[in-house]
């Protein structure tokens, strides 16, 4: 008799998997693990770099505080581009930075809408005895170029009797029917005199009539729209796209000297952050090879000391080193800043690396006779330079974007600041509202230096000879 226990149909037979189907199992579960690591990472990254494309294309655009946020505004427009560089050739043959200079001839339309049944007026051209930017710059500007200038009549050159247009009005938008005219003009160079970086422009016209088009998009509108502004009507290519770069080497000027700032800003903390880098890595290779290769009296408690060292903020000790400083006569120079060096992080790090490097080279340089600081320079340091490329970079960026204790040591003069305490003098500067574009301008190119010196280098992180220099 049949046991129907232990009875099974065909149907409840489970096949066994074979070891080739167990394993591409297992090689599609870790790439699965895998795509959901990279796809966090790439994620966060787009998330950082989103941040970092958002607030550049602000520090292009004439109002950066735009709400809501527009990707689509004149700067990017290839139709302002070209108008910008044939403007600049125009005004100063310059067209990539522009300007206004003896001989110049700008020539520049506008065209005006009104509904149908209006009549068109001729707008009013001026150009305005205008400061260029604010702040800095506009304190020691001598020249103008409304003293230089020549606006021709406009000429009607163009009409259209059936056209459709949008009429703003605060942030309502009107579509309406009507019809337009073109109106060209020449501002031209009078007599002789010096070279004018920016040439300013506006153009009046009454109430109801629309600006639809210009030769160069307009800087902003002002009286409720009726007064169509340019900052500059002959910027060339560079000065209009990248106007807020170009203004902050030149209106963040020095009231006594007339020089940039921004760049004395950037040499003073090239400097600086070189002179740190230099100490950082003396101490912490130096301390490093001591702590991991020689055998000394309190060597734990030095290391012990060090960690510790490295809980305790910056902040927390500054009234003491100020103090230090001060008695030193070393206030207001670049020393106090250099000096100030904190490596236990960094010392840590080339400790770490020191204690993987075989002991067979160490001793073989004993056998002939090396020193302890010969071993360190011609068989440590060549092995160790990818941690002595890590602590540099990470010791640059460090030195760069120090702010706390460059702004509590150095106070004058303004030609003497480091370019993150150099920001925050030009924002104070331009009062409470802050010309931002300028600021932004000036946060971004700061950040220049740290990523090209990351992507040059970052090759260099991963990867050393150690393994295969005892391979015999």
């Amino acid at each position: 008799m049949t046991n129907p226990v232990l009875t099974m149909t065909q149907n409840e037979v489970k096949p066994v998997p074979s070891m080739a189907e167990i394993a591409q199992f297992h090689a599609r579960r870790r790439w699965a693990k895998v795509a959901w690591v990279y796809g966090s990472l790439l994620f966060v990254a787009t998330l950082m770099l989103g941040t970092f494309v958002v607030a550049f294309l602000a520090s292009l655009k004439d109002d950066p505080l735009e709400q809501p946020f527009k990707f689509n505004f004149a700067q990017v427009q290839p139709s302002n581009w070209g108008a910008a560089y044939q403007l600049g050739r125009e005004g100063n043959n310059a067209p990539m930075f522009g300007g206004f200079a003896p001989g110049a001839a700008v020539n520049f339309t506008v065209t005006y809408a009104v509904e149908a049944g209006k009549e068109l007026k001729t707008p009013v051209i001026e150009v305005p005895r205008r400061r260029p930017g604010t702040g800095m710059a506009a304190a020691i500007v001598k020249d103008f170029a409304a003293d230089y200038a020549q606006v021709s009549e406009p000429v009607l050159v163009a009409s259209n009797n059936n056209i459709t247009f949008v009429q703003t009005r605060g942030n309502r938008q009107t579509t309406k029917q009507g019809h337009s005219q073109t109106w060209a003009f020449t501002i031209r160079y009078q007599g002789d005199g010096p070279e004018i970086a920016t040439l300013p422009l506006s153009v009046a016209a009454p109430a109801g009539q629309v600006l639809i088009d210009s030769t160069l998009a307009p800087t902003k509108m002002e009286r409720r729209g009726r007064v169509a502004a340019w900052d500059n009507a002959a910027p060339g290519l560079i000065g209009y796209v990248f106007k807020s770069y170009v203004r902050v080497y030149t209106e963040s000027v020095s009231l006594t000297t007339g020089k940039s700032l921004f760049m004395s800003w950037t040499i003073n903390s090239f400097f600086i952050a070189i002179g740190k880098v230099l100490l950082t890595l003396f101490f912490a290779c130096t301390a490093g090879y001591a702590l991991a290769r020689l055998k000394f009296t309190g060597a734990r408690a030095v290391f012990a000391f060090m960690l510790f060292s490295m809980m305790i903020p910056a902040q927390v000790t500054f009234i003491s080193n100020y103090l230090i400083y001060k008695n030193l006569g070393l206030l207001n120079t670049p020393w106090a800043v250099i000096t100030a060096v904190i490596a236990s992080g960094q010392v840590l790090i080339m400790k770490q690396f020191f204690e993987n490097i075989p002991k067979e080279l160490e001793e073989a340089a004993i056998i002939d006779g090396a020193s302890p600081a010969l071993i360190l320079w011609k068989v440590f340091m060549p092995l160790a330079m990818p941690a002595i490329l890590s602590v540099t970079i990470l010791g640059f960026q460090g030195a760069w974007n120090d702010f706390f204790w460059p702004l509590v040591v150095i106070n004058s003069p303004v030609d003497a600041f480091t370019l993150p305490v150099g920001l925050l003098s030009l924002r104070n500067a331009y009062g409470f509202a802050g010309d931002w574009n300028l600021i932004l301008a000036g946060a971004f190119l700061s950040t220049l230096p740290v990523l090209l010196i990351f992507i040059i280098f970052q090759r260099y992180f991963v990867g050393n000879d150690i393994s295969s220099a005892v391979k015999g």
